[in-house]
């Protein structure tokens, strides 16, 4: 689990008077390093909860072949989200040509190894819910250049982005062909980001939307329904970087 905290503060007095001069902050990794110090009361007064947050957050949904984490501008974790609002699509009625999600809705990792119930929700806490919308090659290309200036956002198999080092879109391409602004496009990716969150404001010219809002569209539990289903075929989980975003 990473956690964020202030480590610092700076405040220069003059008096009474203390003005906020500067902030650090880091991130750190907790881990059991920190289970060393037990406190037998605090342990006590948590065994009651623990054994029900344990039934839980404890079952296992899948297996994962590798140490998975989020990074731009292409991470193996991010490649597997996108993959999975792909492979989500079919129960819809729905055929994107391709998938996005954000970078800044991945919230934790993945250990190699059992995937469980609480990992997926440590991945995907908030209450994001699966979306599907038709954008013109114009706002395509406009949307890919969005995602060069933050450095790269998660695109499903398929999508061929080249950005520069500073972050301009050098080539884009689904499928191997390049995007043509005057087709449409079928993107399947979530209802926060289509609203033009995380600055990919070319989702705001959107038409055709197909958003449903029950709980049981909830991408923590399509996450979930995507490792169950290769579990039960006897599959472990894997994904590469592919050079579906490259700097150069």
């Amino acid at each position: 689990m990473i956690g964020t905290v202030v480590v610092g503060m700076m405040i220069a007095s003059c008096r009474s008077h203390y003005v906020m001069s500067g902030i650090e902050r880091s991130r750190i990794l907790v881990d059991s390093r920190y289970d060393a110090l037990n406190d037998a009361q605090a342990d006590a007064f948590m065994a009651p909860y623990k054994h029900v947050v344990d039934s839980v957050m404890s079952p296992v949904v899948g297996e994962v072949a590798r140490y998975m984490a989020s990074h731009r501008p292409e991470s193996e974790l991010s490649n597997l989200l996108a993959d999975i609002l792909m492979w989500a699509a079919e129960r819809y009625g729905e055929k994107p040509v391709f998938g996005v999600y954000n970078m800044g809705g991945i919230r934790a990792g993945l250990a190699k190894g059992k995937v469980t119930y609480g990992d997926v929700l440590d991945v995907a806490p908030f209450e994001n819910k699966i979306a599907f919308l038709t954008l013109s090659g114009e706002k395509v290309l406009e949307l890919f250049q969005q995602m060069a200036l933050s450095g790269g956002e998660a695109v499903s198999h398929g999508v061929q982005l080249v950005i520069t080092k500073d972050h301009r879109l050098k080539s884009a391409k689904i499928n191997g062909a390049d995007v043509d602004p005057n087709a449409s496009y079928r993107i399947v990716s979530i209802d926060y980001v289509i609203q033009g969150n995380d600055r990919m404001e070319a989702f705001k010219a959107k038409t055709n939307v197909n958003s449903p809002q029950e709980e049981r569209n909830n991408l923590r539990y399509i996450i979930m329904d995507y490792f169950r289903e290769q579990m039960q075929q006897g599959k472990v989980v894997d994904r590469e970087i592919e050079g579906r975003i490259i700097v150069e």
